[in-house]
């Protein structure tokens, strides 16, 4: 939904109330509101045009160097979020307003804060303390307000609204009472390609915790409809704005969805909240080889796979490279020759920082190995002619070559699947039956289960090339140095008299300032490395203990919301979620629970239900909260066709689901898809064919209640 203030000018109604809502146009219900949303209107053109000049002063300033260059870049990029979000909405940036007890003035909620030219609050900014009453107050506990008003927005005009009052005295006339019926109706509006916006519907239940603390883990269990997925992207927006721990510089916020359709589906969600710094991702995205990761098909090496300690020994894996040469060398040079021992090897490979990645520690042995043999030498010579000199000695080059060789990760776990020798020794615990069913013919024919363990090795291992760019940038940075030398003494030889501030570029630290080292090569910068300061994850009842082991290395914090349904795990999930983090390694865990299902009407939870209760009886099915007055239908698959046809006919908007059949061609409005990749999305019409052929005991189940729950208005069951 996309509007603009331009589109509706100043003497044209905000609203635009259908005939059967026209008691609702009185006069005496929304002349506030109208002269409220004129200023609104009023401010908003005049903040566009503000942030369009700044933008434009800021991008014709001079960059400047380091800490100011990115200070700068950091500015623009605020700005032109903001102005994105400006132009994006029009008054449809105000969600509704309360009425406190103490205060008949109501107050405006928006997407974003707005004040006008002389500084009074038009609308506050949805996350901000003040709004949370708009979205937590109920009946039982109002939290100080009189009333509520919401919006439900149209093309940029108010097609409907309803009042809540919360006091005997709230209704005052200006209220038009609404049961939940307005509400409800909201609910089971079109569906789209992309997640309809719902922030001026958030429940008290989901606003309790969007706005929870970020410290330690938070779990957010709930079944299918209870809103787990606005949950999760709203309270990624909400934390970035509330919390200053987890803003950009200290890491910031990424929000990992269960697969690409699914982000594509929200894509629009954290962006209409005017946010755009939370970076989203799939678990494949965090490795360059999961675009074309197939499927583990040998459920017992998936098994193995999943385990954290398999993870793990990826470090016995990389040490198994990392030993010092255990005889001495006589190192010629052109001053003279040099003994290198066994003992001088074992103090250079010491000075390998803890932590440093494998091959970025090798510089840091290089730089010792250097250290080491120039205090050995009888004469001064320069430090960079003797290190130059010992690059051309290749006995020197070759040995260190082997006993600390540059690593690719897909080698070293390659390595594990095709030598099984390598492999028993990285993981002793194996055994020879398990070492056989991780053997394979083609070691690189990666599968998702090899994800993790690539993750492992190439955050262990780091760049194979980073010597290189180092040496490069060492290279860049001393040519710039020698150039600014010679610009600054050029500038001190026109100075006649040879004082004031002129003279301060003698300083060798001013001089090395001058040196925007940001700007020379170096590493292109994994943006998806971490570490981040919070992660989000959604549908995390499926992650195995190994892929979880990726998050836990980009988030140190252990700042965490997990979002998922422990009846929705394909692969069974017996444990409590407090026994299954503490076991992958996170502690200071908070569980929360959603129990309302607002998407799913009650006919196809009626049928959902039983299904989901054959294999997990304790189940968290939540109860859903509206009827959509169509039963569930059944019908032979050669049907199909014919029913999306009708579908398609009388429905002019909406879209509709064929799950379980992959020989269905997708139609516009229509998409086919697995149980597995619908998980999250949701649509008008599901229509599910061979539901048994899913398949058996836990899986089988998960898939088939997944499936019939995406649906918010018809379930169609159909069968060969």
């Amino acid at each position: 939904m996309t509007s603009s203030v331009h589109d509706h000018p100043l003497n044209t109604s905000a609203f635009a109330l259908p005939a059967n809502l026209s008691a609702k146009a009185d006069p005496e219900l929304i002349a506030a509101d109208e002269r409220h949303f004129a200023a609104v209107a009023r401010s908003l053109e005049q903040s566009i045009a503000e942030l369009s000049d700044s933008l434009d002063a800021l991008r014709k300033a001079p960059g400047g160097l380091g800490r100011e260059a990115m200070d700068r870049d950091a500015e623009i990029h605020r700005l032109t979020g903001r102005l994105r979000a400006l132009r994006r909405f029009g008054l449809d940036l105000c969600l509704g307003r309360i009425v406190t007890a103490e205060d008949a003035e109501p107050v405006y909620v928006g997407r974003l804060g707005l004040t006008d030219a002389e500084g009074r609050r038009l609308l506050i900014d949805w996350r901000s303390p003040a709004a949370e009453p708009f979205f937590a107050a109920t009946h039982a506990d109002p939290m100080g307000l009189a009333s509520r008003r919401r919006y439900r927005w149209t093309g940029g005009r108010i097609a409907d609204y309803w009042d809540e009052v919360f006091t005997a005295d709230g209704f005052e006339g200006h209220a038009a009472l609404d049961d939940q019926s307005a509400f409800i109706a909201s609910l089971g509006g079109n569906r789209s390609a992309r997640m309809r916006d719902v922030l001026g519907t958030i429940q008290s239940d989901q606003d309790a915790i969007i706005r929870a603390g970020s410290r330690g883990a938070l779990v957010v269990d709930g079944g299918p409809g209870t809103g787990k997925t606005v949950v999760a992207l709203h309270r990624s927006a909400y934390l970035l704005y509330s919390d200053p721990r987890l803003n950009q510089r200290r890491g910031g916020v990424l929000f990992v969805g269960p697969h690409q359709p699914y982000l594509t589906y929200v894509s629009d969600v954290l962006p209409s909240l005017g946010e755009e710094g939370v970076r989203t991702c799939t678990l494949r995205d965090l490795v360059a080889e999961g675009a074309g990761a197939l499927p583990e098909t040998d459920p017992e090496a998936a098994r193995l796979k999943a385990s954290a300690e398999l993870v793990k020994a990826i470090e016995k894996a990389v040490r198994f490279y990392e030993d010092p040469p255990t005889e001495g060398m006589r190192i010629s040079t052109d001053w003279s020759d040099v003994w290198l021992s066994a003992g001088d090897w074992a103090e250079a490979f010491e000075a390998a920082g803890r932590g440093t990645p494998h091959n970025e520690a090798r510089e840091q042995i290089w730089d010792e190995l250097v250290t080491i043999l120039l205090d050995k030498l009888d004469e001064d010579v320069p430090e960079e002619l003797f290190r130059k000199a010992l690059r051309h000695d290749q006995e020197l080059v070759d040995t260190l070559d082997r006993a600390w060789p540059m690593l690719e990760a897909a080698d070293v776990v390659g390595d594990l699947w095709s030598v099984p020798a390598y492999l028993r020794l990285c993981a002793p615990w194996l055994t020879p039956d398990e070492v056989r069913t991780l053997r394979r013919a083609d070691a690189q024919a990666w599968t998702v289960s090899d994800l993790p363990l690539l993750d492992a090795a190439r955050q262990r291992l780091g760049d194979p090339k980073s010597s290189l760019r180092k040496r490069r940038h060492d290279a860049a940075v001393a040519a710039e140095r020698e150039r600014m030398a010679g610009v600054i003494d050029n500038i001190l030889a026109a100075d006649d008299d040879g004082e004031g501030a002129v003279t301060m570029l003698n300083g060798r630290d001013l001089r090395d300032s001058l040196i925007d080292e940001s700007a020379l090569p170096g590493a292109e910068a994994d943006r998806l490395a971490g570490p981040f300061a919070h992660i989000v994850v959604d549908e995390a009842q499926e992650l195995t203990d190994a892929e979880w082991q990726m998050l836990l290395l980009r988030c140190p914090s252990g700042s965490f919301t997990l979002v998922g349904d422990r009846a929705q795990a394909r692969h069974g999930f017996t444990e409590s979620w407090q026994e299954r983090l503490e076991r992958i390694g996170l502690d200071r865990i908070t569980m929360a629970s959603l129990s309302i299902n607002y998407r799913t009407p009650e006919e196809v939870m009626a049928e959902a239900e039983p299904v989901i209760r054959t294999v997990l009886p304790d189940a968290n099915v939540p109860t859903s909260v509206r009827s959509s007055g169509i039963p569930v239908v059944h019908g032979a698959a050669s049907e199909r066709d014919a029913i999306l046809d009708d579908w398609l006919a009388t429905h002019a908007e909406g879209v509709a689901c064929v799950i379980g059949d992959p020989a269905f061609e997708p139609r516009p409005r229509v998409r086919s898809l697995t149980p597995t990749l619908s998980k999250g999305l949701e649509f008008d019409l599901v229509v599910l064919v061979d539901p048994e052929g899913f398949g058996e005991g836990v899986e089988g189940a998960v898939d088939r209640y997944v499936a019939m729950t995406r649906a918010t208005r018809q379930l169609v069951v159909l069968t060969s």
